[in-house]
């Protein structure tokens, strides 16, 4: 932990990293940005724990100071396709919070990023939501990030004597097609990344659940080769 706390000219930013590709994004943008990077996956004991591995290759790529894979199992809690007995749906994006919603899982995860940031010092937490190519999360708008914002102020040591905690959001406007053109721009290979919910036994991707429909759609636009190897002939 020392070493998180060190003078350097360089800001430190406690960033979100669950594997998929817009967290590796996210990641690579903040060290665009110049800051040290202590990146933070959850291990929530989700479906998909594949992208648990995919964060250790990220950030081992991306080359973050500091890598915490944090145990919390949200299993216990359930409510959702991810954490619970439920079936992952595959007919295509709805209009309605899909059962693959966590939770307040953004809310839980946003909070511990901010106890470890203030823990080591830093004021600036990223995380990658996105408001347009996305699965219909309350908790990716730009109303809950302001909001978290806010509480962070108020929540903290640092913010009651006055300080301001940053939450960037930089996919926050982006869509999936330009979030994979940034992965190009920064020279990340999409295929270190995993996005599908619900992989199949031999190792594949199945192609049809929300998030692989996104990703899948995102790179044909962006006309860019995915790296992902799809059940179904994908």
């Amino acid at each position: 932990m020392t070493e998180l706390s060190g003078q350097t000219a360089q800001p430190l930013a406690v960033v979100l990293l669950s594997g998929g590709l817009d967290s590796m994004v996210c990641t690579a943008l903040a060290r665009e940005q110049g800051f040290r990077v202590a990146a933070l996956t959850i291990d929530y004991n989700q479906r998909h724990r594949v992208e648990l591995d995919a964060a250790r290759k990220v950030a081992a790529r991306i080359g973050v100071e500091r890598h915490v894979v944090l145990p919390l199992d949200l299993r216990l809690f359930g409510g959702s396709a991810l954490t619970d007995t439920i079936d992952v749906p595959k007919d295509g994006l709805t209009d309605e919070i899909p059962v693959t919603y966590v939770p307040a899982r953004n809310l839980v995860f946003l909070s511990l990023a901010l106890a470890w940031a203030e823990a080591a010092g830093s004021k600036d937490l990223f995380i990658g939501v996105n408001a347009l190519d996305y699965s219909g999360y309350p908790d990716c708008r730009p109303e809950f990030i302001d909001g978290f914002q806010n509480l962070a102020r108020v929540a903290t040591r640092y913010g009651s004597e006055g300080g301001t905690v940053t939450v960037h959001a930089p996919l926050q406007y982006l869509k999936k097609s330009e979030i994979a053109r940034e992965a190009a721009r920064l020279g990340l290979d999409p295929g270190d990344s995993w996005s599908c919910y619900d992989p199949l036994p031999d190792g594949r991707a199945c192609g049809a659940c929300d998030s692989c429909r996104l990703r899948r759609a995102g790179f044909a636009e962006a006309g860019i080769e995915d790296g992902t190897v799809y059940g179904g002939g994908g």
